[in-house]
């Protein structure tokens, strides 16, 4: 068996580039991969295309790439507590396409399952369906908009078809790994990190703890290292709880 552990978060990000599409787990500030989001940083990656929840706060988590002007366009559901977010997407910086919670999870899904899409009520009669603002130039004005999405009936119901969502990476945050990358996470900071591994070319994964094969019980496996490209023990975890000026330790 080879083993996918690397060294640490410079060796496994070694091939990122700009205009990389990223996949990041984590919600709010829960179960973020810091240690990633950090190298990214220092790597001064531009021009990313960013697929998550949301985007942390305005100086923390995600945060902090979006305050270098590192990401172009976002594909989340929530703007947050991130103030960049808003007057980025207002002053026309930044590209944003919002999708509702479950829709964006079942999009990272299915993505990661091989489906292209699938059709779905939410949405239905709202901006949502078509004409949500994706785009604003320097003035205010909107310049570009979602597309029409494709409807059809199912038992007399109108659904809409939604795309799948894959990328080039995908940065996780779990607790525990084996050398073949067999993946446990800590109770809510599964969040999105569950999701999303597995929905990109390579999965890069951030761990508290790595041990040995044979330690983890396979009924005790969250996800596979199938899923898994490469896997580092990461370090210095702040694990900021939003809204509060103290660490959650």
């Amino acid at each position: 068996m080879v083993s996918k552990i690397y060294k640490d978060s410079v060796a496994a990000l070694y091939d990122l580039k700009d205009k990389s599409s990223i996949m990041v787990g984590g919600f709010g500030l829960c179960g973020n991969p810091e240690n990633l989001i950090n190298e990214t940083y220092r790597k001064n990656i531009k021009n990313i295309t960013l697929i998550s929840n949301n985007c942390g706060t305005t100086e923390l988590g995600l945060g902090v790439l979006l305050k270098n002007r590192q990401v172009s366009k976002i594909v989340a559901s929530y703007v947050g507590e991130n103030k960049t977010f808003e007057k980025q997407f207002l002053s026309g910086i930044l590209e944003v396409e919002l999708t509702a919670q479950g829709t964006l999870a079942e999009r990272i899904r299915s993505g990661k399952a091989g489906i292209p899409g699938f059709y779905t009520r939410t949405g239905i009669n709202t901006l949502a369906a078509g004409g949500l603002p994706m785009k604003y130039n320097e003035k205010g004005v909107v310049v570009k908009e979602s597309p029409l999405k494709e409807k059809k009936v199912f038992n007399g119901k109108e659904y809409l078809l939604e795309k799948s969502l894959r990328a080039d990476f995908s940065f996780i945050k779990a607790y525990k790994s084996d050398p073949f990358g067999n993946l446990v996470f800590r109770k809510t900071a599964r969040n999105f990190n569950d999701v999303m591994c597995g929905a990109a070319k390579i999965n890069i994964v951030e761990v508290e703890h790595i041990v040995p094969m044979g330690e983890i019980e396979p009924n005790d496996i969250h996800i596979p290292g199938l899923y898994v490209q490469r896997v580092f023990c990461g370090h210095n975890y702040n694990k900021w709880i939003e809204n509060s000026p103290f660490k959650q330790k």
